[in-house]
């Protein structure tokens, strides 16, 4: 971009590049009009709004050579801030006091429902009304840098601070402290229509059903679902809890079921044969459906055969297989080698040994007398042995139908929900709406994560920021 400073003066340059369209985008769906309409301003204190506040942070953020908060007047310094930003705003004024302070604001209104009516303007604006067909529900986690109050006891969150600490790492970064965000994303336009941050030690089993019964109830009464509206997500929300919420929202959902369900382990261990025992639903998959009642909710099953997922276990189990065969043929030798004092002590530490064996199976059992003699050599016919032992004997062999079961186990899995009419919900749509998880919220969370996006770490001065 290129600026004439007056007729006598020379030209100056200023970098756009991709931030012109970022800017736009933020104008067009109206972010910071709506940020300053909801958020109390005190301008006579400062020059930049929160709204402005708020856009130049995001156009940092979304910078190929974006910098940390205090040297955003150094992002701005080449760049046209008065376009970008706002009239009469210069990068001296985007310094990290009036960034804080803007972060500060936010966070006393409340992050979670700014960003729903940040979310509502924007589907709005897009055409996207007339209900959400599938909300999609997930987490994810941030490893933070420092420990701010990850120390500190659980009683920081009763006024809306995350506790930044450990818990379950999807990075697998369990050594760092972190923090986790929760996300809802509409599926027809990938739209995040919610964002929640939550402790690092916090377990989507329960934050799950609270998002349920605040914000995903709250997104169809500000009118982004309707009476056909579906939350998908993991097993994780499989819960008698989650359940419950569901139910008292009037909501649809669809979700894996843990194997660790009674029900759902037995109807797995039944597939043996899927090619057999299981009709084509699309490309690549098998199934059968049937209705059931968990935690006092009628819903339906899916129970789905994928052959993309045999391929992917097929190397695993192997590997598995190989390994677990290798150990427990160590564990027989040793058997083996250990004298017993009767033939019943024999046979009784075959049997519990048996009884651990998880790949191997013993074939042709049997017990060896085996007599020491004090001299070496062929003893006398009349010599008398100094000590007498029993050892075991056999083979050990695997199962040839072992591997294939546990290739079809590792390659099923149940899909439910409280849909059981399928004109309305039909199967192939359950397994596409729940094969979209990844696609539609994971894209979010991927996006973030991005070492281009600088988000995948934070460290800022507060952790209310």
């Amino acid at each position: 971009m290129i600026r004439a400073m007056s007729e006598t003066e020379t030209y100056n340059s200023e970098t756009l590049e991709h931030l012109g369209l970022v800017a736009g985008m933020f104008d067009e769906l109206g972010i910071g009009d709506l940020v300053d309409e909801l958020l109390p301003q005190d301008l006579s204190q400062r020059k930049v709004s929160v709204g402005q506040a708020l856009k130049a942070m995001v156009l940092n953020g979304l910078g190929f050579a974006n910098r940390r908060l205090y040297l955003m007047p150094e992002f701005f310094r080449n760049k046209p801030t008065q376009r970008l930003v706002g009239e009469g705003i210069s990068p001296e004024h985007l310094n990290d006091d009036a960034l804080g302070k803007a972060l500060d604001r936010l966070h006393a209104f409340g992050l979670t429902e700014l960003y729903r009516s940040i979310a509502g303007r924007a589907a709005e604006r897009l055409g996207l009304g007339g209900g959400v067909a599938m909300a999609h529900l997930d987490s994810t986690s941030f490893h933070v840098d420092g420990r701010y109050n990850s120390e500190c006891d659980d009683s920081d969150e009763s006024a809306g601070v995350v506790r930044v600490g450990k818990g379950y790492s999807r990075d697998h970064r369990e050594d760092l402290n972190q923090v986790v965000l929760e996300l809802i994303t509409e599926s027809r336009a990938n739209l995040p229509m919610m964002m929640r941050p939550l402790s690092g030690n916090s377990s989507d089993k329960t934050s799950f059903e609270e998002a349920i019964e605040r914000h995903v109830g709250q997104l169809r009464a500000d009118g982004g679902g309707g009476p056909s509206m579906v939350v998908v997500t993991d097993s994780a929300g499989f819960t008698r809890g989650c359940l419950a919420a569901y139910q008292r929202q009037g909501l649809g959902w669809i979700m894996s079921v843990p194997s660790t369900v009674g029900e759902a382990k037995r109807r797995l261990e039944e597939v043996v044969d899927p090619h057999e025992q299981l009709r084509p639903l699309v490309e690549g998959y098998r199934y059968s459906a049937f209705s059931t009642t968990y935690a006092g909710v009628e819903q339906r099953w899916l129970v789905i055969y994928s052959e993309a997922a045999r391929g992917r276990a097929a190397k695993a189990a192997d590997k598995q297989l190989l390994k677990q065969g290798d150990q427990e043929r160590k564990a027989f030798d040793e058997l083996r080698r250990e004298a017993f004092r009767c033939p019943e002590d024999a046979w009784r530490a075959l049997a519990a040994f048996r009884e651990k064996l998880g790949v191997l199976e013993v074939r042709e059992p049997d017990v060896v007398e085996r007599r020491r003699y004090e001299s070496p050599g062929k003893p006398a016919a009349d010599a008398v042995p100094e000590s007498v032992g029993y050892h075991l004997d056999g083979t050990l062999a695997a199962p040839i139908a072992l591997r294939e079961r546990r290739l079809v186990r590792r390659s099923c899995f149940i899909v439910a929900t409280n849909e059981l009419d399928e004109e309305v919900l039909a199967d192939r749509e359950v397994l596409r709406a729940y094969k979209g998880q990844s696609s539609k919220v994971g894209r979010g969370f991927r996006f973030l994560k991005d070492p281009m996006f600088v988000a995948s770490t934070l460290y800022l001065k507060r952790v209310e920021r």
